[in-house]
């Protein structure tokens, strides 16, 4: 891997890639960043001041916390909301998050898993999730989702708890699947013949935390509504172990290939974005990144990629 939409991505590198359904997951590995937390260590839901508004605090003493791209939180009692952009968390600071999106368009209809922590946003509504970052307004993205529900034969309502909640039998299927290797950091998502995701984190403990989300709400969704019958694979043609490992190897550098090619495409497709610096800690710049055909925001000291959470603008 070099670079996509102006990322330096010079030191990664490509697993094997998984595929369930219309979606393909190719593991990123690579030098792990020090001093940043993982979500759940440096990331902890204060409260919601109303609607619209989150608060959120480091607790801890030592490291800076990288709040995740379109995070949302479940709320017992509380509707529930996610953000429209990251940010930093310095060690103890206390961040108010007044553009967050309320994502219940009427009381009641809360999401009821209490192991849930949080949630991602589905990659059909970040696009306009991340337009709307620094607007006020908490029910913004409700049009957006009742869209996106119709687009998935759901109720026409600003209720993502619909699919959340509704589908997450199926969505937490993907989490199973698709396997977290060792030591991954990063992972390429890929449907209908295309990149629709890139996803990088400082270091595995941080993927970790956020893989479940991106894997059975972010990306999920879309893999759902992409599913069809597979076609039964066709058998090996190996009469003896050697052969059976020429076989797969052969299969691999397959996908392999079709991976890269999809790769080329978007880093056509992804060429010369705009790219804004937000927000700075340290040697650390927070910059979100909008071009033609994807948008996102990243972390980066000088050139190196800390963070990253690039998508397709366009689903279709």
């Amino acid at each position: 891997m070099t670079s996509l939409a102006t990322i330096d991505l010079a030191g990664f590198r490509l697993g094997t890639p998984q595929r369930v359904d219309d979606l393909t997951v190719v593991p990123v590995f690579g030098p792990a960043y020090p001093g940043v937390l993982s979500p759940r260590d440096g990331v902890k839901l204060v409260r919601v001041d109303g609607y619209g508004t989150v608060v959120l605090r480091n607790p801890g003493s030592d490291g800076v916390a990288i709040v995740p791209l379109h995070v949302g939180y479940v709320q017992d009692g509380a509707q529930n909301h996610a953000l429209c952009r990251s940010a930093f968390l310095a060690p103890g600071q206390e961040v108010r998050f007044a553009d967050a999106c309320c994502v219940q368009e009427t009381t009641g209809g809360y999401l009821t898993e209490r192991d849930q922590w949080f949630f991602t946003l589905p990659v059909e509504l970040r696009a306009r999730a991340l337009e709307l970052r620094g607007q006020g307004s908490y029910s913004k993205l409700w049009p957006t989702i009742q869209a996106f529900n119709r687009g998935h034969g759901l109720r026409s309502r600003g209720h993502l708890e619909l699919m959340l909640a509704g589908k997450r039998a199926f969505l937490t299927q993907y989490r199973s699947r698709l396997e977290l290797a060792p030591g991954q950091l990063g992972a390429l998502f890929l449907m209908a013949g295309r990149l629709v995701g890139l996803e990088v984190a400082p270091n595995p403990a941080y993927f970790a935390d956020v893989w479940p989300a991106l894997v059975c709400f972010t990306y999920g969704p879309a893999a759902m509504r992409g599913r069809v019958t597979p076609a039964p694979a066709a058998p090996y043609e190996a009469s003896t172990m050697d052969e059976l490992v020429a076989a797969r190897e052969t299969q691999l550098r397959a996908e392999l290939s079709r991976v890269r090619a999809c790769v080329d495409e978007a880093g056509r497709a992804w060429a010369d974005p705009d790219v804004t610096e937000e927000e700075r800690y340290l040697d650390l710049r927070l910059s979100t990144v909008v071009g033609a055909g994807v948008a996102g925001q990243i972390v980066s000291d000088g050139t190196r990629p800390v963070y990253a959470s690039l998508f397709a603008r366009q689903m279709n």
